[in-house]
């Protein structure tokens, strides 16, 4: 029997398999970095997918692995591992963990929403939960120091917890349907004052920018700035179609007499429904703006315009990691 060819060593296995140029190349992408059924990996496939990733880098190519496999390598290889230390990362923080737990934290929050003590409770798991994200996937560039985490930690759940008590006080008087919304004004409140904290340190001393083929040109504030603006962005629009669609179905469902006779179903079924919207919304609004963001050379900070000019005067635009 005819050995299949060797795969060639010169596929870049650090970029996306799909043009991160077009939104459907980035849905592409994000679907796999999100998809749930990577938490369900064994260790055993893990360290296979890293062993396979790390050997094609370092230019062995395994006898028969074809380009399709090479790829699923990479992508449970990226679902799993650190991009810059390359450590393990925590299970729950992981992005391929991102639809199962906001898909509990979320429903719970649209189903307990009526009492105190319940947005209390609800608001600080889910803070506690971005707080895991967020160190989860630090850029090993700018790395989050105990109190920075802290900080933002305690600033976030203290401003979604107020937000959300002071709209449901403001909301007594108002049709139910409105009040169903508030933990979303909460989440998208949250999200506003969590991630400019928690990449504090990337506001002050900029992020990289970089040319075309990657080539470090210096740090700017005004892409960190951008960065944050485009991430803070694609949270809201994560979880807006979870937060926004079900209270409208529950609220229509609760009238009928299904739920009136059995309202343990309210719970399940809200949860649910969230899934279901989370599932595509998770990697959409990922995909809203390149990994790879640009911005115009003339955009940035005077002195880092400066910086540029001296190594390369006829630059017109400079590239960074967004982050997620």
């Amino acid at each position: 029997q005819k050995m299949p060819p060797s795969l060639p060593a010169t596929i870049n296995i650090r970029e996306p398999r799909w043009d991160q140029s077009t939104f459907q190349g980035r849905a592409k992408h994000f679907f796999m970095v999100t998809d749930p059924r990577n938490l369900l990996l064994s260790g055993a496939t893990l360290e296979e997918a890293r062993r396979v990733v790390e050997d094609y880098r370092a230019g062995t190519v395994h006898p028969g692995l074809t380009e399709d496999q090479l790829w699923r390598a990479k992508y449970i290889y990226d679902s799993a591992f650190h991009p810059d230390t390359g450590e393990k990362m925590i299970l729950v923080g992981r992005m391929s963990a991102q639809v199962p737990m906001n898909m509990t934290i979320t429903g719970c929050m649209l189903t307990f929403y009526r009492t105190t003590p319940a947005v209390l409770f609800w608001q600080w798991v889910n803070q506690s939960f971005n707080a895991v994200v967020n160190y989860t996937n630090r850029s090993g560039d700018a790395p989050i120091t105990p109190s920075q985490l802290g900080t933002a930690y305690v600033s976030a759940t203290t401003g979604a917890v107020v937000t959300a008590l002071g709209l449901k006080s403001l909301t007594k008087h108002l049709p139910a349907i409105i009040g169903r919304y508030v933990p979303f004004a909460a989440v998208a409140a949250a999200n506003c004052i969590n991630i400019p904290l928690m990449r504090q340190r990337e506001l002050k001393l900029g992020i990289p920018v970089t040319d075309e083929n990657g080539n470090r040109l210096g740090e700017s504030t005004a892409a960190a700035q951008k960065a944050i603006f485009q991430v803070v962005v694609s949270r809201i629009g994560m979880a807006a179609p979870a937060m926004a669609i079900p209270p409208v179905i529950m609220n229509m469902l609760e009238k009928r007499a299904l739920l009136k006779r059995y309202p343990y179903l309210n719970a399940p079924l809200q949860v649910s429904l969230v899934g279901l919207c989370l599932v595509f919304a998770t990697p959409l609004c990922c995909a809203l703006f390149p990994q790879k963001s640009s911005m115009p050379v003339s955009s940035l900070e005077p002195e880092v315009q400066d910086q540029i000019r001296k190594k390369d005067p006829w630059l017109e635009t400079v590239y960074f990691n967004k982050g997620l």
